[in-house]
């Protein structure tokens, strides 16, 4: 018993220990985004804001264009989100209920692909898309995040589709019910709540992403958050750190509201699979 129970503190103390090391760096953001410029000066500067301030927000929207490069996100967000799983979810239900080699290759490819690091990748997508003439274009930055976010979606869709069980499809067909009808019916209710946590993380993935903006997108206007972010540092590498550390956090805040819905949408169909079976 006194083992168990000190096994069980360890988990406890390297999960307080863990949360401490992910929160420490949003802590500190929120920190520094109300703080004055004298106290960003200090050469001791404290936890909470002595005087907190919303000038660092004025200047982050005065200086760059936030509002806008935050709908470019969006919308390549959004898109890619959408796209990824509409086109992913079909794919997922053949790759789930056909256990052929073909299939079991596919999915262990879809595993490996999460490997390639975005160097490895970005010429090529670079050349396909000069030869669509897509550069700097909104559109061809949602093609990209699609594709990149494929195989992530086929990967949880499949094993959601394979949490709801064939005998609930099978017991429908000896009802009376078409295929289409089957689907529509008893499938994909089961389905909503892995469909949209996938969609969920398809979405934050493209909020976040950094390095295929920068390179793909050239015209101000088009840019996408994550890229204007960069504009709060000079030519010489000195960070203008106020209104940085607050255009930061509003734009953190979006990914903290869905990783949020994320988890219940997860939870939610776990039960819902094991409720139905």
């Amino acid at each position: 018993m006194r083992a168990g129970k000190g096994a069980r503190a360890g988990q406890y103390i390297a999960l307080l220990g863990y949360l401490v090391f992910l929160g420490f760096p949003f802590l500190w953001l929120i920190s520094t985004a109300f703080k004055p410029a004298r106290e960003l000066a200090a050469l001791h500067p404290g936890w909470i804001p002595r005087h907190p301030t919303l000038a660092n927000f004025r200047q982050a929207f005065d200086e760059q264009p936030l509002l806008h490069a935050a709908l470019n996100s969006l919308f390549a967000a959004l898109g890619a989100a959408v796209i990824a799983v509409l086109i992913a979810t079909p794919m997922a239900y053949v790759m789930a209920r056909r256990r052929t080699p073909l299939a079991r290759a596919a999915t262990g490819w879809v595993v490996v692909s999460q490997a390639f690091p975005f160097v490895l990748v970005i010429i090529p997508l670079f050349l396909i898309l000069k030869n669509l003439h897509l550069i700097d274009s909104r559109a061809g930055l949602v093609m990209v995040y699609v594709v990149w976010a494929l195989p992530f979606a086929l990967w949880m869709l499949v094993g959601h589709v394979r949490a709801v069980p064939a005998e609930l499809e099978e017991a429908a067909a000896v009802d009376g019910a078409g295929r289409v009808r089957t689907l529509v019916s008893v499938t994909a209710p089961l389905l909503a709540p892995g469909i949209v946590a996938t969609a969920l993380f398809a979405f934050v993935s493209a909020w976040n992403e950094f390095f295929f903006a920068l390179v793909l997108l050239k015209t101000p206007r088009k840019q996408t958050l994550p890229v204007v972010l960069t504009h709060f540092i000079g030519a010489e590498g000195v960070a203008d750190l106020g209104p940085l550390a607050a255009a930061s956090f509003l734009a953190t805040l979006p990914s903290l509201v869905v990783f949020a819905v994320i988890q219940k949408r997860i939870t939610g169909g776990v039960f819902a699979g094991a409720v139905k079976s």
